[in-house]
């Protein structure tokens, strides 16, 4: 082999393992021309370090997180991926266990790998699977899917809020992935704790049943979809400055939408009312509370009128 197809071949193997957090596994080498004899060599030099069966970091041992995370995916073959956990703490969304890796594969496998937690799983689909700074790793929706298998509800809760607030998966978008995940561990779990936040009302629902529980805080009926202060507004007691608003969702998402409601709910404040927000799971599903609430602002604002 001629010199420059010798520097082509070397050039391209540390390329690709710059590609890949400085590491790069057995298998690559070899379908780059290399042989086990100049593997070894390079071993040898300390140009090549090994981490595990198979894989190797470049130029220097230390592993760092995401060259240890990349070197798990290699160790494990073709179609390899981070998975629970691990995904988790890629998407930055959870903590792993410091013990293992976890890694999935699209086939049937029973790899054992010091340090690695494996997982044949040849039902995962091409959408399940995505790549992180150059990591393969389970979508968002599958990892927390995942995450539901290995946490108790308030920690997939976490990791769902933090979800939503990295905009890497909305509640709503996660509520219709966990149809196609039916039957598959994790999906009843995630879909009970989605369905509350997901959940919404027609407007006439939301009306008909808002209406009563108004009605029972002493209220009377509410002017409905009217513009105030310039937005237009769910329900509105002109006599005692009170908008109430109702939300589709429990939390929102996007900065821009946070600003919005801020805005909002300011305008109605500077123009001395009181608006109030609640959810239309809490119409649906809360109404005591919804009605005590009203009861209580009710009873404040008129104490405010008379004085």
């Amino acid at each position: 082999m001629s010199d420059a197809r010798k520097d082509r071949r070397s050039k391209s193997a540390w390329e690709l393992a710059g590609r890949q957090h400085g590491v790069v596994a057995r298998r690559q080498l070899l379908a780059l021309g290399f042989n086990s004899r100049e593997i070894e060599h390079r071993v040898g030099r300390g140009r090549l370090h090994l981490v595990m069966r198979g894989v190797y970091a470049v130029g220097w041992p230390r592993l760092t997180r995401e060259r240890r995370w990349m070197a798990a995916t290699l160790a494990c073959g073709e179609r390899a991926m981070l998975s629970h956990r691990s995904a988790a703490a890629l998407w930055e969304i959870g903590t792993e266990r410091p013990e293992a890796v976890d890694v999935s594969v699209v086939r049937r496998a029973e790899l054992k790998r010091p340090g690695l937690r494996v997982r044949g799983r040849p039902s995962l689909g091409a959408e399940d699977v995505m790549s992180r700074d150059g990591i393969p790793v389970t979508s968002p929706a599958r990892t927390l899917t995942d995450l539901a298998t290995v946490l108790r509800p308030p920690g997939v809760e976490r990791a769902i809020n933090e979800a939503d607030k990295r905009d890497l998966i909305d509640p709503e978008t996660l509520r219709l992935a966990v149809d196609g995940y039916a039957g598959q561990p994790g999906a009843p779990l995630l879909r009970s704790l989605l369905d509350e936040r997901t959940f919404r009302l027609s407007d006439s629902d939301l009306e008909v049943l808002f209406r009563p529980i108004g009605e029972r805080a002493g209220l009377p009926p509410p002017l409905t979809k009217q513009r105030v202060n310039g937005f237009e507004v769910d329900f509105y007691w002109p006599e005692l400055g009170l908008v109430v608003e109702t939300d589709g969702l429990r939390y929102h998402r996007t900065p821009s939408t946070q600003a919005r409601d801020a805005k909002r709910d300011r305008a109605h404040a500077l123009a001395g009312m009181t608006p109030l927000r609640f959810t239309h799971y809490e119409v649906k599903y809360e109404r005591s509370r919804v009605q005590a609430e009203l009861a209580d602002a009710a009873a404040m604002l008129r104490e405010r009128i008379r004085h």
